[in-house]
C-alpha cells in the first residue's frame, strides 16, 4: 500500500506539498517544472543539479542556503528534459556562472549537456560528473552516480556561498567526485507509485549486492548475513578502491535506500566505522539518514569520500535545506 491519489499526478503533487512545508525555503516553477530558492541573495556561483524523481530528499530536499539553488525533477526514474534543465539554469544565475552537478547516467548527462548549449550565450557553465557506484566500474558508461552527489552538493554549496569562483567550485567538486566511492545492497526491492509489483524479485534469504538507485539489479545475490557480514561486503571494496590506509581520513555517509529505519543505519554505521578503525583511518565526519533513496526499497549504501582539512571545514560550514540542516 501507498499513499497515492494519481501516479501521473505523484511527482507534481509531492513538489507542491515541498512547496507549501517549506516556503521559506524554496519556490515550485510549475512550467517548466523546478525548484528554486524562495530567495536569491548576492551574487555567487550557481549550483544546479537533477535527475530522475523517486531519489528524495535529493535533489529537491537540497535546494537553499549552503547547497543547491535549484533543483530539476524527471518523472519517476527518469532525466529532466534539456527545456526544464535551460530554464532553471537561467532562473539560478546570479551572474557569476553556473555549476551543473550531474549523476553519471546517459539521459541526465544528454539533458544536462543540451541545457549548457542553449544557455551558453548568456552564462557560463561547468560540469561535474558524478561517477561513485563501485558496482558498474568498467562497464560501459562508467561508473553509475549515487550517493557521492550529496557530499559534492554540500562542498560546492558552502564554497560557492563563500565567494569561490566558477572554476575554483568546479574544480573542487571534480576533485570530490574522484575521492569517493560507493557500494549498496538491497534487502527488499522497490515498487513504482501505484504499482503493486515491485522492480524485481528477491528470493527469501536473499539480498542484492551492487544495486543500483533506480531499482536496478546489482552484480550478484548473496545469502542473508549479519550486520557486520554486510558491512563487510559494502566498505571493504569501498576502502580498497580508495586505496584507504593508517591516518587517512575520510567523511562517511551511510545512506538508507528508501525505507530502512534509523536504528538499521546506525548499526551498519558502527559496522562500517570499525573496519575503518582496523585500516588505521579515522571517521571525522559522518551522515547518517534516508538522502538518496529509490522509492521504498529496504537496504543501504556505504560511501566514503578522502577528507583533508579544507573539505572538513566546508562540510563544517552552515546549511539550511529542507532535507539537510546544520
Amino acid at each position: 500500500m501507498q499513499f497515492v491519489n494519481d501516479p501521473r499526478e505523484h511527482v507534481a503533487e509531492g513538489l507542491a506539498g515541498l512547496e507549501r512545508a517549506w516556503p521559506d525555503l524554496v519556490r515550485w516553477n510549475r512550467e517548466p517544472s523546478f525548484i528554486a530558492r524562495a530567495q536569491n541573495g548576492e551574487p555567487k556561483v550557481a549550483l544546479v543539479a537533477g535527475g530522475g524523481s523517486g531519489h528524495e530528499p535529493l535533489h529537491t530536499g537540497f535546494v537553499g542556503e549552503g547547497m543547491l539553488d535549484a533543483a530539476v525533477p524527471g518523472a519517476i526514474f527518469s532525466s529532466p528534459t534539456a527545456g526544464q534543465l535551460e530554464a532553471a539554469t537561467r532562473a539560478a544565475d546570479r551572474g557569476r556562472g553556473v555549476v551543473h552537478i550531474i549523476k553519471n547516467y546517459t539521459g541526465d548527462v544528454l539533458n544536462f549537456g543540451i541545457a549548457a548549449e542553449l544557455v551558453a550565450d548568456a552564462i557560463a557553465v561547468e560540469t561535474v560528473l558524478v561517477d561513485d557506484d563501485l558496482a558498474t566500474d568498467g562497464s560501459g558508461p562508467g561508473r553509475r552516480g549515487t550517493a557521492a552527489v550529496v557530499a559534492v552538493e554540500k562542498l560546492c554549496g558552502a564554497a560557492a556561498e563563500r565567494g569561490w569562483d566558477l572554476p575554483e567550485v568546479a574544480a573542487l567538486g571534480r576533485r570530490v567526485a574522484a575521492s569517493s566511492r560507493t557500494m549498496a545492497l538491497a534487502l527488499r526491492p522497490c515498487t513504482h507509485p501505484g504499482e503493486d509489483r515491485p522492480s524485481f524479485d528477491l528470493a527469501p534469504g536473499e539480498i542484492e549486492l551492487g544495486v543500483g538507485i533506480h531499482g536496478e539489479r546489482g552484480i550478484g545475490r548473496r545469502p542473508v548475513a549479519s550486520a557486520a557480514e554486510l558491512a563487510s561486503l559494502l566498505i571493504d571494496p569501498v576502502a580498497d578502491a580508495l586505496e584507504l590506509g593508517e591516518g587517512d581520513r575520510v567523511i562517511l555517509i551511510v545512506n538508507g535506500l528508501g525505507s530502512t529505519h534509523p536504528l538499521e543505519l546506525s548499526v551498519m554505521f558502527g559496522e562500517v566505522a570499525d573496519r575503518l578503525a582496523a585500516r588505521g583511518v579515522e571517521v571525522a565526519r559522518s551522515l547518517v539518514g534516508s538522502y538518496v533513496t529509490a522509492l521504498d526499497m529496504g537496504g543501504c549504501s556505504i560511501t566514503a569520500v578522502r577528507a583533508d582539512d579544507e573539505l572538513l571545514d566546508l562540510w563544517d560550514a552552515p546549511v539550511r535545506t529542507p532535507g539537510l540542516t546544520w
